[in-house]
């Protein structure tokens, strides 16, 4: 929690579209959380504060610390996975996402090698919207939010 709000870690990395479309979205959808970016590069983190992350920070160690302290990890499903996003993501970036106790909600995507076996592949912006439905959806389920 961050000034009594929720707060929604967004990271990402390479141009950061995923995570500037994520942030945008959920400052319009919910604004009751506090939306920190991320990015593994400045590039990213530019971009997602330019979307209206309260703040940001940028690399290895902003990921590190600050997976932690998150409610809620959003971004593309290769911030989950060592050496993904051109190796951008280290093998440090994903062990602190993935041992954060934040609930993680992620984005599918192809482009990191991986492959869901989902029935019905989504359109990206679905997958946005999806994602800010979860986060609302677990929001709504918290006491006292």
């Amino acid at each position: 929690m961050i000034d009594g709000k929720p707060l929604v870690l967004v990271i990402d990395g390479q141009g950061g579209g995923v995570g500037r479309a994520l942030t945008a979205l959920l400052k319009e959808q919910l604004p009751q959380v506090y939306l920190r970016a991320v990015g593994s590069n400045a590039q990213a983190t530019a971009a997602m504060l330019r979307a209206g992350a309260h703040d940001g920070a940028t690399g290895e160690n902003a990921v590190v610390v600050n997976a932690p302290l998150a409610d809620f990890i959003v971004g593309p499903i290769g911030v989950a996975v060592p050496n993904s996003l051109l190796g951008e993501i280290t093998p440090a970036m994903a062990a602190a996402v993935g041992a954060s106790p934040a609930r993680k909600i992620l984005i599918p995507s192809d482009r990191c090698h991986l492959t869901l076996a989902l029935d019905h592949p989504q359109s990206l912006q679905t997958s946005l919207e999806r994602c800010a439905a979860l986060v609302k959806e677990a929001l709504d389920r918290r006491p006292g939010c």
